[in-house]
């Protein structure tokens, strides 16, 4: 696939997957020599200006998490002999980057079903679009008879055609509209591009971490089912396995510099060995939830749990490096035990941990919200280009200074997440509009600004919802989506909007606010910006909210 000769120019969402898949890109590059360009791009207008501004010098471009969802030859109108590799996990794939196989190379898993029609079914060649020719003879004239025999079977012929064409068509409006409805995700970027490195025989155990952190942001963030996650994390578990016995001998001297990838059967509580388990408990969406931690009667209830586990509230409330060795070592057992009999049945989940050197030990959802954290701080007034390289060099293991900042960034913002959580819940923010639950976060509101970001807007939203299910009594209000709204730009007057399909755990994840977005921008003229590469993301202006949102109700109904 690489040759020394190519140069390639590298287009790189800004999520946690395709940063861990960029990073062994990167190192398969290194490996072969090739010459490359990086560069970032926020949404579609960033990629098709970072296209115009490569065009000349490249030929060939990889686009990570970004590109397959939409007709790519139409919005970026390229030369013939510019040559584009995607790995996407936006689905729907767009049946024309299916079916361009000349200048578009779609990266996809084999057991991954796309679902795409046929071609027959949404193409027509030019043959079968152009009618009878005509084709009377020149020579001797017919009867006059005869000829108007011919050409009322003409006439019939040419009406038959137009019919079967608007039958046809009408088809395929509709095979295209049951295709392109809902927006879901397929195989992690960093899955995909580390197979490939395997294939090569080019793999790494930093290759493979990276994987593993790549599947993980798909799982902190909600992207794919249970059953995927289940699937997938036994794909890396082989891989660990096999990595592991490869470099036994290694791994029997312990070093400073050694890493070892460790399966785990680990607790669902955020960062909670970077801090104290109490907080950990409080700020991490499952327990919150399950205890309603916003109310009086949630906060007694914790009390009542870390009683029954029997661990003094010192130990409980101090950081977890400080918490007595002899506590430390059964924990995750005492946990699961007190929790099973609190209802939280499935407090521990399948992951994997990393050691780097004696003391540096990490799970995967840590390293998944530190870069988070870094790759939409909005701390310091800083280009996502810059936040973009601090996320990528925390994933490093020479950079664990790095991922500590990201911790630290990263509690501050779950801390957040989990006050606005309890306050939108509190305050009733959180209203019923027929077909979706809808809340918007008011200018003034604290930590407005982090939730200008997508990533920690999305996390809002799905803990918003998980508490709302879990504290409302209205059974018809626990099955409906949620469409969140979080100022963005006070100076142009936008919103963020996001739309989440309903909370639940068999839910497939597909998400219908994409189309239903588009569709009520256009029936208000609303004035909005569909530039995220999630289609259920967008910007609107503040003035149309009520318009918009009026229309979305009418089509949801």
């Amino acid at each position: 696939m690489f040759t020394y000769t190519n140069f390639f120019a590298l287009l790189v969402s800004l999520d946690i997957d395709a940063l861990c898949a960029c990073k062994i890109l990167q190192a398969l590059f290194h490996c072969d020599q090739v010459q490359y360009t990086l560069v970032p791009v926020t949404g579609w207008q960033d990629l098709g200006t970072a296209f115009l501004e490569h065009k000349e010098q490249f030929r060939y471009f990889v686009l990570i998490n970004c590109g397959a969802n939409v007709d790519l030859l139409e919005t970026l109108q390229p030369e013939e002999d510019s040559i584009f590799f995607i790995c996407d996990t936006h689905r729907p794939v767009d049946v024309v980057n299916v079916y361009n196989d000349t200048q578009v190379k779609l990266m996809i898993k084999q057991d991954d079903d796309l679902g795409v029609p046929s071609y027959d079914d949404i193409f027509r060649d030019e043959e079968e679009e152009s009618g009878d020719s005509g084709n009377e003879s020149d020579g001797d004239p017919e009867p006059s008879g005869k000829r108007r025999r011919y050409e009322e079977g003409a006439v019939e012929r040419r009406i038959e055609r137009q019919r079967a064409k608007r039958e046809w068509e009408a088809r395929r409006r509709e095979i295209l509209f049951d295709y392109e409805q809902y927006e879901y995700h397929g195989t992690s970027a960093a899955m995909m591009i580390f197979e490939l490195a395997w294939v090569l025989t080019k793999d790494t155990k930093d290759m493979l971490w990276w994987a593993v952190i790549g599947l993980t942001d798909q799982w902190v963030h909600d992207k794919i089912t249970h059953m995927k996650y289940v699937t997938d994390i036994a794909t890396l578990q082989r891989h660990v396995s096999r990595h592991n016995h490869r470099n036994e001998d290694e791994e029997n001297s312990l070093s400073i510099d050694c890493m070892r990838i460790s399966f785990e059967y680990d607790l669902r509580l955020a960062l909670y060995q970077h801090w104290s388990l109490y907080e950990s408990i409080c700020n991490s969406s499952y327990s919150s939830c399950h205890f309603k931690l916003w109310s009086m009667h949630g906060q007694k209830k914790l009390q009542e749990f870390l009683a029954d586990m029997g661990l003094p509230l010192k130990q409980v409330k101090q950081k977890f490096n400080s918490m007595d060795m002899s506590i430390k070592e059964n924990l995750r057992e005492v946990i699961e035990e007190s929790s099973n009999k609190y209802g939280m049945k499935d407090i521990r989940i399948q992951t994997f941990g990393v050691h780097f050197g004696f003391n540096n030990r990490f799970l995967a959802s840590d390293v998944v919200h530190a870069a988070a954290a870094l790759l939409e701080n909005t701390e310091k007034d800083e280009s996502p280009g810059d936040n973009f390289i601090k996320a990528l060099d925390c994933l490093s293991r020479s950079n664990l200074e790095r991922l500590h900042g990201g911790i630290a960034l990263a509690k501050k913002k779950l801390m957040a997440i989990q006050q606005t959580v309890a306050s939108c819940i509190c305050t009733n923010l959180i209203l019923s509009q027929g077909p979706f639950l809808y809340c918007y976060l008011l200018e003034g509101t604290p930590d407005v600004k982090l939730f200008s970001k997508p990533m920690a807007l999305t996390l809002l939203c799905k803990y918003l919802l998980k508490a709302f299910v879990c504290s409302t009594r209205n059974k018809r209000c626990k099955l409906l989506p949620l469409i969140m709204a979080a100022p963005m730009d006070v100076e142009k007057g936008t919103v963020l909007v996001l739309g989440i399909p309903p909370e639940s755990d068999t839910s497939d994840k597909k998400n219908f606010f994409g189309r239903a977005f588009e569709k009520a921008a256009e029936s208000t003229s609303s004035r909005t910006l569909h530039d995220h590469f999630d289609t259920s993301i967008i910007e609107l202006k503040m003035e149309d909210r009520t318009k918009f949102l009026d229309a979305l109700i009418t089509l949801l109904s």
